[in-house]
């Protein structure tokens, strides 16, 4: 018998998870560990956002997304010790023969200097449900919408937010009256997806009348006098601000051996396995380089996105799944992502492509409609649903799509 852990209950975490116990028999052990019994749908917090959404719209037991032989254990993961094979969580010591750690990014919004309540996200459920009251009550001024510092999950998201933003006072017939600004350290939108891809993006901040400014490194905030700060660059004042935090590891891994210099996990590009035999990491929790560098003196990580932790749970439940059954376990993680783009207007566009593909990313941005939002939709419902039927109906929905379009969608 093995036991396999896994540290997490996001998308890797879940994914891995449920694709191991439909292929190992039970005299395996899977046993995931997650500090939170309910699970809610981080790309809805936009919805949740501009009021499209409720909380249990988006929020649904855990247990209900696993199957039933997989041991769902909630509890905080307080140490980890690789060369012990053993994991402390909640003073509950447990040992494994495979680890996957699936853990995400913290938000550390602390780190940004004159950090104070009024400043606001839509980065976590409870950011969003306090905006979207912010901004029912927000009869214009100039709104700035600030990237604090690299990386970030979900590179579309400030994005999206910004233009779901000014949808929702459009739709107010306050758009005259509200100017959205869009500030960001990268050098144009969405670098890690490569340069058509940013210049499309870009277009679509135009028409919509969103001021885009690039190489902004936010320095500081004044919240008294409203005020933005950016490295040797002029000040901004604002009325309203949102900022996406500055992101970092659990402070589990931080301590535990196996992060880098900047905190995040190095591992295998194609078997996601880190330094230790057997101990993977999957999502936001890794750092894997992108060949290339497209923009100059400035390599790029593969983006913390959804997407992402999706596929490499995959690849990393198919290798352990092999290796326990005594194959060869030669699974590679290929990062060929996409994502749904939401632009307002129940209108999104969707951006597939090779993410590992040189001299840059090989991202296009299909045009921007309906079907894309009605896409996104399909698939907030298939994540939802609790295992059985219903699930299978919407996946069969998204998968007919995908085909229907030319878009080969995994699910």
């Amino acid at each position: 018998m093995k036991t396999i852990v896994i540290l997490g209950g996001g998308v890797g975490g879940i994914v891995t998870a449920n694709e191991l116990s439909s292929h190992l028999n039970r005299d395996h052990k899977i046993i995931l560990i997650e500090k939170n019994s309910e699970h809610t749908f981080a790309p809805s917090y936009l919805w949740l956002m501009n009021g499209d959404r409720k909380k249990d719209q988006i929020s649904v037991s855990l247990k209900s997304l696993l199957k039933k032989n997989i041991e769902a254990v909630n509890a905080t993961v307080n140490e980890i010790v690789p060369a012990e094979k053993k994991i402390m969580a909640d003073g509950k010591e447990f040992h494994y023969d495979f680890l996957v750690i699936a853990l995400g990014a913290d938000l550390a919004p602390e780190k940004i200097k004159g950090w104070d309540g009024s400043i606001q996200t839509f980065y976590t459920y409870e950011g969003a449900e306090k905006l979207h009251e912010t901004l029912k009550n927000f009869q214009g001024g100039k709104l700035a919408v600030v990237v604090s510092s690299m990386p970030y999950k979900c590179p579309g998201a400030p994005y999206e937010g910004a233009m779901l933003i000014e949808d929702f006072f459009a739709y107010k017939n306050l758009g005259k009256k509200v100017e959205v600004d869009l500030f960001s350290p990268e050098p144009q939108p969405l670098p890690v997806a490569g340069p058509e891809l940013g210049n499309a993006v870009k277009s679509i901040l135009d028409k919509k009348g969103i001021r885009f400014h690039p190489k902004m490194q936010l320095d500081s905030v004044d919240t008294k006098s409203k005020q933005l700060f950016f490295n040797g660059k002029e000040t901004f004042k604002y009325d309203l601000l949102v900022v996406i935090p500055p992101h970092q590891a659990p402070e589990v891994i931080r301590k535990s051996g196996l992060a880098n210099a900047k905190g995040w996990v190095d591992v295998d590009a194609a078997s996601l396995q880190t330094k230790h035999k057997n101990v993977f990491a999957i999502g936001d929790i890794n750092s894997i380089p992108l060949p290339g560098r497209w923009v100059p003196d400035k390599p790029m990580m593969l983006p913390k996105a959804g997407v992402f932790a999706h596929l490499q749970a995959e690849v990393v439940a198919n290798n352990i799944i092999k290796t326990i059954n005594g194959e060869k376990s030669g699974d590679k993680f290929s990062a060929n992502g996409y994502c749904m783009l939401e632009a307002g207007e129940e209108l999104a566009g969707f951006a597939y492509g090779d993410f590992f593909g040189e001299p840059n990313p090989q991202v296009q941005l299909k045009r921007v409609g309906k079907k894309w939002h009605i896409g996104k939709v399909l698939f907030e419902k298939w994540w939802l649903s609790p295992v059985g039927l219903k699930k299978d109906i919407y996946k069969n929905l998204l998968l007919a799509g995908g085909k229907l379009m030319g878009i080969p969608i995994k699910l």
